[in-house]
């Protein structure tokens, strides 16, 4: 089992190359469309490149209960690294997110994904990565997430935050999300040397810090500890 398991980790080394730095963090303004809600626990399942990188950073923020790396988008057959790497299967690299809406909302959180975790305006495809498996995509877990979303997209349009780039995020309804190989889960915290980690998405968390430091937590919320 270890020895399987230092294989696939491989792979994945192999498949992520370094390519270049982290795109650079775009300062976003707050949600108009922000409901509060009487919830004490919610999920959100956002795609926006490689997980490790997007899972790191919700992990770092506070109100986060969970953050599990994972394929959304495809069928359950297919929900798996190495044949979601064809990028024909309809899945996206994804991040489920628990949190507690009280400390956190799904807009909030919006704010997070499209300033720092990824670039929006990069159709699929995510720095180095290339591929419909890398797409920014939100996958709304209900009517009202979709509504919410769908403000703030056009929020943000009509503010030409990103300049003259057009926002690319799509958002999918309905679409069952499937955890992946463990040896994904917590990759940035137990990988902070691995080059693709250094380069790509530790400075995905320095921004997170300086952009957004009154909901930076030191303490990621890990999937090995049950949180």
């Amino acid at each position: 089992m270890l020895a399987a398991t230092a294989l696939m980790a491989a792979g994945a080394l192999w498949l992520h190359s370094p390519g270049h730095a982290a795109e650079a963090a775009v300062v976003v303004p707050a949600p108009s469309t922000d409901p509060a809600t009487g919830d004490t626990t919610a999920t959100a399942v956002l795609a926006g490149g490689c997980f490790w990188g997007v899972q790191g950073v919700f992990q770092h923020v506070k109100g986060v209960t969970n953050a599990v790396s994972g394929y959304a988008g495809g069928d359950e057959s297919t929900a798996n690294y190495e044949t979601i790497g064809s990028g024909r299967t309809g899945h996206a690299e994804s991040v489920r997110i628990s949190y507690d809406p009280r400390q956190v909302s799904f807009a909030r959180l919006l704010q997070i994904y499209f300033s720092v975790a990824h670039d929006p305006t990069q159709l699929n495809r995510q720095g180095p990565d290339t591929g419909t498996q890398y797409r920014s995509t939100i996958f709304a877990q209900n009517v009202e997430q979709a509504r919410i979303a769908q403000a703030y997209i056009a929020q943000l349009t009509q503010a030409k935050t990103f300049g003259s780039k057009p926002m690319v995020t799509t958002i999918e309804l309905q679409k069952r999300f499937y955890p992946a190989e463990a040896y994904h889960q917590d990759y940035l915290t137990l990988h902070p040397t691995n080059e693709y980690i250094v380069y790509n998405d530790l400075p995905k968390i320095d921004n997170l810090r300086k952009l957004f430091p009154d909901r930076y937590s030191v303490k990621p919320v890990l999937v090995k500890n049950g949180a």
